[in-house]
């Protein structure tokens, strides 16, 4: 009898190592955004510093445990077997749904996601039980349900989003103020007050939020309770001190120290409260089977009150949880597009944009400046003059030859970060309040960004729509938590032999979800848009050109030869995958194209009429796509339409048609690939028989019109891949002839 929860066991063990991994690497956004968008400090110093806050914090995170025991049902409504498939169903959807989220490269809430799995999975073994029951009635599940908790912690997130992200904002305004941007420059008095506020602020938050709730915190309760404004102030006079002594004699910035602290507390903080999401369930799990062992009934009997009792948690399952979650923050390549999402919705200065505006964002942008105008009418002018000197940001000079990339916000705003994210978690604490530290850290780096001026014309409608689908995101987690966990216990609960085959369904899931995040990646590598962190020659002009060139060249070649043979197979599923290709690659031209201006700006002084050569190049490329974009659109509307397929005649034409092209692409790519532009010439040669044959064939188009074509949307569509071809060859010529024209005015210089 016990055979099959023993497997259950090692089931929940796998599939906790499995959660630790994919949930640290949502989780690790919330301690190390801070530090790396600053590049305050060394990467390698950071992930070493915040491996020690994680390790420490999950040594200390015992207290924790009993949420997943009792904090969301009550267990002594439910027998052994029951609580398993509750447990079981838990585990299996929260790695599904946090490694979706990981690979979509969204923060989402590790504490929303466990909580309301264990809510939608106690609430259909609740109904199951409900219902074959004579006596009870729906109303009767207020007895299994703690319905008081899922309602503070759904209110709490309402809270706690606009809490952080209000209190961050003034914080960072005031605090922009005091500093400005050049805050090097600041007396030593007040880069002295403001690290004694912020490490005493931190300090308190690692006492409060990492070691109430431990064993430990009962050999320091009686200092700490009631004296909590004495310490508080005595240590706000020591940090002063002290920060006096690490600026004049150890010539440190504070700031930079103020951030290594608070990068450590919040990553104990994130292990001390987030590892009860990982493995408190598998725990759990382990206690109520060492529980049922003794009792000796039948695991459809025995009741799981003894889970209402507080049980010390084994310090070497800690240890080892401590040590995954350490080894994930180093290895995980998903926690970094994670962090990058953050990074990229705060950082100060322009960029690539993520995520394309929507309405609303549009909405609140245009509000916002209404309301910025309406401000601005009541502030006299001499204010408005010297409050916009504060936010004046230095011009940072630097050798033509030399490298430089820019943090994504400066050490002021990573301070105040982490600041507010651990005053505010500790006093959701010390008040008892549910708390989310992702929601916390995430929403006050959000604030300080808008405050900061970081969301300006050019960006704001693209940042605050990034803002709204993250915020969308965790509503969504715990919808799909809830939903998804009930479906999974009732299946369990069905015929124990749904675990195999749910577990077998995760791992495919992951190792399906890990190959496409892979493909991801290395097309991303591929793309056309180029980050530039250094200044362009007329050497970088060509090599950056020829490479779009030889790259766009392969593309057209794929898809126009995958439309020709996916029409003449009237194959709609692989024309719609070939249309989002060319999608695709129009995107990233766009993308090229709103990054002129920072092309321009990196040219050196000696390659600024490339500029012009650069942007036509551009114009052309944009040409070419709409020209393959409007032939695969056209023929999957005609596939998808039903319409007759084309006659052989005319598939014989454009296959000959295919063929040439391909071959004249192909000579392209090599010669842009090769640098071998002495070729053009012959190319362009070749480009304008081609041209010959496409309007040849469109004569001959005519001619069976007058003869024996009797399908309208055919001789539409026939048309329209020819006049289109032949733009697109068009603009390949002007694109090579503008290449060559270029190439001997610059033989000289390269």
């Amino acid at each position: 009898m016990g055979d099959p929860y023993i497997l259950m066991l090692v089931a929940l063990a796998v599939l906790a190592i499995a959660d630790l991994v994919v949930g640290v690497s949502n989780d690790a956004v919330n301690f190390l955004n801070s530090a790396i968008g600053s590049k305050a400090i060394p990467i390698k110093t950071i992930m070493i510093i915040a491996s020690l806050g994680v390790f420490l914090g999950a040594v200390t995170s015992s207290g924790m445990m009993e949420v997943a025991r009792k904090g969301i049902f009550n267990p002594n409504m439910f027998m052994f077997e029951e609580i398993m498939y509750i447990f079981m169903a838990v585990m299996i959807t929260d790695i599904l749904l946090l490694d979706i989220f990981n690979s979509l490269g969204m923060p989402t809430s590790t504490t929303v996601s466990i909580v309301f799995e264990l809510l939608g999975a106690a609430v259909a073994i609740a109904l199951i039980k409900i219902s074959a029951s004579d006596t009870q009635t729906i109303a009767d599940i207020s007895s299994y349900i703690n319905n008081k908790k899922a309602i503070e912690i759904i209110s709490g997130i309402v809270v706690s989003v606009i809490v952080s992200f209000t209190v961050g904002a003034i914080v960072q305004y005031f605090s922009r103020l005091i500093y400005s941007f050049d805050f090097e420059k600041r007396p030593l008095y007040i880069n002295a007050l403001f690290g004694g506020f912020a490490i005493t602020a931190i300090t308190y938050f690692i006492i409060i939020k990492g070691l109430k709730g431990t064993p430990f915190y009962s050999n320091i309760k009686g200092i700490i309770e009631g004296n909590t404004m004495a310490i508080v102030a005595g240590s706000f006079v020591v940090w002063s001190l002290l920060s006096s002594v690490i600026i004049k004699v150890l010539k440190t910035n504070i700031l930079v120290v103020i951030i290594a602290v608070g990068t450590f507390s919040l990553a104990m903080a994130f292990a001390g409260n987030d590892l009860v999401n990982f493995i408190g369930v598998p725990i759990a799990a382990l206690n109520s089977y060492e529980a049922w062992q003794a009792s000796g009934m039948a695991a459809n009997e025995f009741s799981m009150g003894v889970l209402a009792k507080k049980v010390p948690s084994n310090v070497w399952l800690l240890l080892f949880a401590g040590a995954v979650m350490v080894i994930t923050l180093w290895t995980s390549k998903k926690a970094r597009a994670v962090i990058e999402t953050g990074i990229n919705l705060s950082r100060q200065g322009e960029g690539q944009e993520k995520f394309q505006p929507n309405n609303l964002s549009r909405v609140v942008v245009r509000l916002a400046m209404f309301t910025n105008q309406g401000i601005n009418y009541l502030i006299p002018t001499k204010t408005q003059t010297y409050i916009n000197s504060k936010f004046e940001k230095p011009v940072i000079k630097l050798p033509k030859d030399k490298v430089y990339e820019l943090p994504a916000f400066d050490l002021v705003r990573a301070a105040v970060n982490l600041i507010m994210a651990s005053i505010l978690i500790s006093l959701a604490t010390s008040m008892k309040l549910p708390l989310s530290t992702t929601y916390v850290t995430f929403m006050v780096a959000m604030g300080t960004s808008l405050a900061d001026r970081a969301w300006g014309r050019e960006s704001a409608v693209y940042r605050v729509a990034g803002v709204f689908n993250v915020i969308g995101g965790w509503f969504l987690t715990a919808i799909v938590a809830f939903t998804a966990a009930g479906i999974v216990a009732y299946l369990i609960s069905w015929h124990m032999a749904m675990i195999p085959v749910l577990l077998l369904v995760v791992v495919a899931l992951v190792v399906k979800t890990s190959i496409t995040y892979s493909k991801k990646a290395k097309e991303e590598k591929k793309q056309l848009f180029v980050e530039r962190a250094e200044l362009i020659s007329i050497n970088g002009v060509i090599e950056e050109s020829s490479d779009h060139i030889a790259e766009v060249a392969e593309r057209i070649n794929k898809l126009y030869s995958s439309v020709v043979n996916d029409l003449a197979n009237h194959d709609l599923i692989k024309l719609r995958k070939t249309d989002k290709h060319v999608t695709k690659l129009n995107d990233e031209i766009d993308n090229l194209k709103d990054g002129v201006f920072y092309f321009i700006k990196s040219l050196d002084d000696n390659s600024v009429q490339a500029s012009r050569f650069y942007i036509l190049i551009l114009g052309y490329l944009q040409d070419v796509a709409q020209s393959i974009s409007y032939i695969s659109r056209a023929t999957y509307k005609h596939v998808n339409n039903n319409h007759k397929n084309l006659k052989k005649g005319q598939l014989k034409d454009l296959k000959e048609i295919d063929n040439t092209l391909s071959t004249l692409l192909e000579s392209i790519k090599k010669t842009f690939e090769n640098r071998s532009f002495d070729n053009l010439a012959y190319i362009i040669n070749a480009k304008r028989e081609l041209l010959k044959d496409v309007s040849h064939s469109i004569e001959k188009q005519v001619e069976r019109i007058r003869t024996d074509e009797t399908s309208p949307k055919n001789t539409t569509l026939y048309f329209s891949i020819l006049i289109e071809t032949q733009d697109l060859v068009s603009g390949l010529v002007s694109l090579l002839e503008t290449y060559e024209e270029f190439h001997v005015s610059t033989k000289s210089l390269v």
